[in-house]
């Protein structure tokens, strides 16, 4: 007969599980080394680390946050070699984080999470994997939200005879030059994109449903005078990350209390169109009907000189269907094309992993969010124990580095732990042993009144105000991904995790420890009323 508990034993154990290695994942797991917790494991199912930096290798990729707000304060980097860095540095650079602080032992590489399931009898993480299953105490969920593309369900897309592919999955291996390519899309992907094709191709069509706003990219070369500089006296290196950090902070206003102060930025990004489109009929398809803002501004001084080029062509409609190797969009307007390129973004508000997350009631987290996404401080959802996110709901921004958010976010990680610790017998270094495991559940309570702040601030701000439809808001309307305001606002909301807000979770054992006192009481306490009765009865007799 099998032994059910020597598999039991035979199966790894950890005490943090984080799922993805990009910011988010690198960052939890330097913070975790920090806090002295050295049993974890970094679970990615690609065979490197770099999440979307990894990913998005596409023809002029780069980060539209100025290199130096765009890395680690723990991890600064004197060399950025540009103002805003492209695709290849930012992924060296988190190459060098997982190599500097000693995280590449703790990496799982080509190993996709398949499955987690909340064990309520022991306070743990049950998770299965492309390479094998083991359990975790706690899972850090940093798997971002621009990891799985959208593709959308164009009638006939699958007859087409040519090259389909997505900017996030661009294959390297097909030569658009003297192609007819179609580009799908006019978010900050395509508007990389397309100046960096267009002087190569036949003939490029871009299909526009909304136009963006756009304003001039000030980037240029960081000099070497400027990176010695930063390598000799690091406070100039820091005074140049505060800078960048506190003019951000101080547009935070416009968009979150006065969207109808942004005017003046919309004259600029007008001017910045009427540079390069002298074509009044084409300059009109591109001037965007909402408030700047409310979708996100992009930032680019190629794409209007790219759009004014004889073999480009702006269909300003979207993709409707695909008969044969034409494409036909939503006005009627006929394309031959030998490719199509979707730069259509990605799963942003239905977060992929949350269907394969089972929680303590038996439903799985996309369950929970059919209504929504709904977190306590973006981090841990009610019905989860012991489960957190990185950029989880709300906690992106429209204007500043997303880095500051995810730091702020391990530090309440990094407090989580710390609690978990101090409320569990033998568990503040690693793992407490299996009948001494702690687990703290959020509250309903406590995430509804946290979603109720966020959404009554969402209000007047101009991701809701604007006059769009974004990337930003769910299938119900709600904006569940922007934090309504300061990066240094959600830096003081997350500073450390509020006991008041979750339930305390007790393993076996002090549960029956309890329950043992509990039963001990009651039997004292039921033979002093017993003795007394007696008492009285013989009081009785005597009298």
């Amino acid at each position: 007969m099998g032994d059910g508990h020597a598999d039991e034993r035979e199966r790894e154990h950890v005490r943090v599980a984080v799922i993805g290695s990009g910011f988010g994942g690198l960052g939890a797991a330097v913070r975790l080394r920090r806090e002295g917790v050295t049993d974890f494991v970094v679970l990615e199912r690609a065979d490197s680390v770099g999440g979307t930096w990894r990913d998005n290798d596409y023809p002029g990729c780069a980060c539209d946050v100025p290199s130096h707000l765009y890395s680690f304060s723990f991890a600064p980097n004197p060399d950025w070699p540009r103002t805003f860095s492209g695709q290849r540095h930012i992924r060296a650079y988190l190459e060098h984080v997982a190599d500097t602080f000693g995280l590449r032992p703790h990496l799982r590489l080509n190993t996709e999470v398949e499955m987690a399931r909340w064990d309520a009898d022991e306070l743990r993480w049950d998770i299965e994997t492309s390479r094998g299953s083991f359990t975790a105490d706690v899972v850090v969920s940093a798997t971002g939200p621009l990891s799985d593309p959208k593709m959308p369900e164009i009638p006939g897309l699958s007859s087409f005879p040519g090259k389909v592919f997505h900017s996030a999955r661009w294959d390297h291996e097909y030569d658009l030059r003297g192609k007819r390519v179609a580009m799908i899309g006019t978010g900050a992907s395509a508007i990389q994109i397309v100046p960096a094709i267009a002087p190569d191709v036949e003939r490029l069509t871009l299909f526009q449903r909304t136009p963006p706003w756009v304003m001039p990219r000030t980037d240029r070369a960081i000099s070497a005078g400027e990176r010695w500089l930063h390598r000799q006296l690091p406070f100039t290196r820091a005074a140049r990350r505060g800078l960048l950090w506190g003019i951000r902070e101080l547009q935070v206003g416009a968009f979150t209390k006065h969207p109808n102060r942004l005017g003046l930025v919309e004259s600029l990004a007008k001017a910045n169109m009427a540079r390069s489109i002298k074509d009044p009929a084409l300059r009109a398809k591109l001037t965007p009907s909402y408030r700047i803002g409310c979708k996100r501004i992009l930032l680019s001084s190629t794409y209007y000189p790219a759009l004014a080029r004889p073999n480009v062509d702006l269909v300003a409609s979207g993709l409707k269907e695909v008969r044969g190797s034409v494409l036909v969009a939503a006005d009627g307007t006929e394309t031959a094309a030998d490719a199509i390129v979707f730069g259509t973004g990605f799963h942003v508000t239905d977060m992929p992993i949350a269907d394969r997350v089972v929680g303590a009631e038996g439903r799985t987290l996309a369950e929970e969010w059919k209504d929504g996404m709904q977190s306590l401080r973006g981090a841990t959802a009610a019905g989860f124990p012991n489960w957190m996110t990185i950029i989880g709901p709300n906690t992106g921004l429209g204007n500043s580095s997303m880095i500051l958010m995810i730091e702020s976010q391990l530090n309440y990680m990094a407090d989580y732990v710390r609690q978990l610790g101090l409320l569990t017998p033998g568990g503040r270094g690693g793992s407490a042993g299996r009948e001494g495991r702690t687990a703290l559940a959020a509250r309903p309570s406590a995430v509804h009144a946290w979603n109720r702040r966020v959404q009554d601030r969402m209000k007047r701000t101009v991701w809701n105000t604007g006059g769009c439809t974004s990337w930003y808001l769910d299938a119900n309307g709600r904006n569940t991904t922007v934090w309504p305001g300061t990066t240094a606002e959600f830096r003081r909301e997350t500073r450390g995790v509020d006991l008041a807000e979750y339930e305390v979770l007790r393993g076996r054992a002090e549960a029956r420890e309890r329950t043992s006192a509990t039963t001990a009481t009651t039997a004292t306490t039921a033979t002093a009323a017993t003795a007394e009765t007696a008492a009285a009865t013989v009081s009785g007799g005597a009298a």
